[in-house]
This record gives structure tokens, sequence and C-alpha cells, in this order.
């Protein structure tokens, strides 16, 4: 009985630190979109893509340094870049730009597919092989989530140029996501994102001058104080998290719980933007998280298998060798000598 507990416990994602340090990411990600959609009313979307960047490589070169981190070594520098392209430029500039034509809500939808995004790349680049009762659940996710946000209003519509680069963030972001939680196994998880950041200052702070040129920033206090967000949340401590749970892994189960962002977006823009919740709100965060619920657990258990297939049988005694030994010839074994 006491086996069988224990292997539960290793096996429960309810128990799961990677689902613990992703949803505490995914938290952090939910006002991500909601700020976006403040913040572009006073400062450009190009500034706001890059300069929070810059905002967030700062923080996280000083905990380097104070930290004393060793430096990347090899192949790590051109994995980082991977990374930097995907989540330090590629979703940030690509979301901020979409956000200026379309409602936060209408991001909400196509960014409702990163999840199951993350989940092919993790499958393609390291070798993680879900069920098919787990690709059936991320499937039912996605269509739970964008019923769920097309039922708040925001529509699906035509496809636009505001939607072609919210699929590119999506793309993006799901590159980055897959190699940086993978290399987080090896580099750690704060350091990864912080050497990402680092790395792709030359280009950042270059965009983030040229942005300041062009349209110099004119925000409220409250658009700088969702800038401020962005830089020190959305950009650095939230990957923080989101990359430890990504490294505990299984990075595509783990990538399941982002399920729940657009619900908890949605909820962050009822507080910030006066957006009403109805009943279909709550109907559909209640499908849309029973669909992420189920994706964990359709892969928590078939990972349990294979530790039932790993325990060892009980060992032969020494007589039973010895026996075997010489019936084969061989002599006592060396262990009875």
């Amino acid at each position: 009985m006491r086996e069988n507990s224990s292997a539960i416990t290793q096996t429960s994602p309810a128990l799961s630190p990677g689902l613990g340090w992703g949803l505490l990411g995914v938290l952090a990600f939910s006002l991500t979109v909601p700020l976006t959609r403040i913040a572009v009313e006073g400062m450009s979307p190009l500034f706001i893509g890059v300069g929070r960047a810059v905002v967030a490589a700062a923080l996280a070169g000083a905990a380097l340094a104070l930290t004393r981190q060793r430096l990347p070594r090899g192949t790590e520098w051109g994995r980082l870049l991977v990374v930097a392209a995907g989540v330090v430029l590629g979703f940030p500039l690509l979301t901020s730009y979409a956000l200026q034509s379309v409602p936060a809500g209408h991001g909400a939808v196509v960014i409702g597919l990163l999840p199951a995004a993350t989940a092919v790349v993790a499958v393609l680049r390291g070798g993680e092989r879900p069920s098919p009762r787990f690709w059936r659940f991320a499937a039912l996710g996605v269509v739970a989530t964008v019923g769920f946000v097309t039922a708040q209003g925001a529509g699906l519509g035509g496809v636009g140029w505001a939607d072609l680069l919210l699929l590119g963030a999506v793309v993006a972001a799901a590159v980055g996501y897959a190699e940086g939680g993978l290399l987080a196994r090896s580099l750690g998880a704060w350091q990864t994102v912080s050497w990402a950041l680092v790395v792709a200052v030359p280009v950042t702070a270059v965009l983030t001058a040229v942005a300041v040129a062009q349209q110099p920033p004119v925000a409220t206090t409250g658009q700088w104080a969702a800038f401020a967000y962005l830089a020190a949340v959305s950009m650095f401590l939230g990957f923080v998290a989101w990359y430890r749970g990504l490294a505990i892994g299984p990075i595509a189960t783990v990538s399941q719980v982002q399920l729940v962002q657009p619900v908890l977006s949605i909820g962050w823009a009822t507080l910030l933007l006066g957006e009403r919740i109805t009943l279909l709100t709550a109907v559909g965060a209640l499908a849309v998280v029973a669909c992420a619920a189920g994706a964990v657990r359709a892969r928590g258990a078939r990972s349990a298998v294979p530790l039932r297939a790993r325990r060892p049988s009980p060992a032969p005694s020494p007589r039973r060798r010895d026996a075997s030994a010489v019936a084969a010839g061989a002599g006592p074994s060396a262990d009875s000598r």
C-alpha cells in the first residue's frame, strides 16, 4: 500500500512542482494583453515591444552579476539567440503592433492557441511523445478557448494583418518557450531568461532609441505603470517562474496550463477596462480549465506506467545464484566467494 501511495505522489499532476511554477508564470502573463492594450494608447508599439526588454535586461544583468553566474558555453549561446528571437523580440513586438487595431479579447482568442503550439514544438524539438488522449484534450482546449473568448463579443471576423501578427507571435513564443524550457534544464530557469535578455540588448537598445526618436512616449501615470509591469514582470519575473516550470516539465504538459490564461486575462480586463462578466464567462471558464486539467491528467496517467515498469524485480538470493552457476558449469558466483 505504501508503494502504491508513493507512486501516486510521484506522478500526481496536482502535486507537480512543474505545474505549480507554470501556473505562477501564467498568472504573471495573464496581465500582459490588457496592460499592453493600455500602454499602446500613449506609447508606440515599437517602444513597448523593445523598451520593456531593455528595462528587463538591466534587471537581469544586475541579478547575473550579483550572483556571479557562469557564462553560457558553446551551443548554449546559439540556443539563447533562439529564445531571445522568440520571446524577447518576436512575441512582444508582434503583439504590441497587433493590439493597436484589435481589442484585448480578440488578441486572447489567437494567443489561446499558444499551449497547443508549444506542445507541438516540444514534440518536434524535445522528443516528447504525449498520448493521443493528451492531444484530444489539447485540441478541445483550443476549441474551448476560441469559443469562450468569441462568446464574449470579441469575434473572429475576417483574418486581417493583426491576426497574422498574432499568429506569428504564437509561433515565436512557442519556439522560445520550448527551447527555453529545454535550455533551463542545464543553464537554470532564471539564468536562461536573463541571458536571453542580455544577448538581445544590442538589438533592443538600438530599436528603443529609434522608437524614442520617431515618437517620444507621451503617456499617463497609469500607462507608465502598465509599461513598468510589462518590463519587470511580464518580461522577467514571469519568465523566471515559467521556465522553471518548463524545465521541470514535461514541457507538453506544463504548457497546457496556459489554456487558463485567456480566462484570467478577461478577468483582469473586466477590472481594468470595464468589461462585463456574463454567465457565458463562467461557463466558458469552467470548460477551458476542465480541458487543461484533462490534458495534464492524460499525460500524468501515461507517465505513471513507466515508473511501475522500471521498478526493479527482487534480486535472486546468493544460494539461487550459486545453484544456477553450478548448473551452468561456471562454478560459484563472484559474490559468494
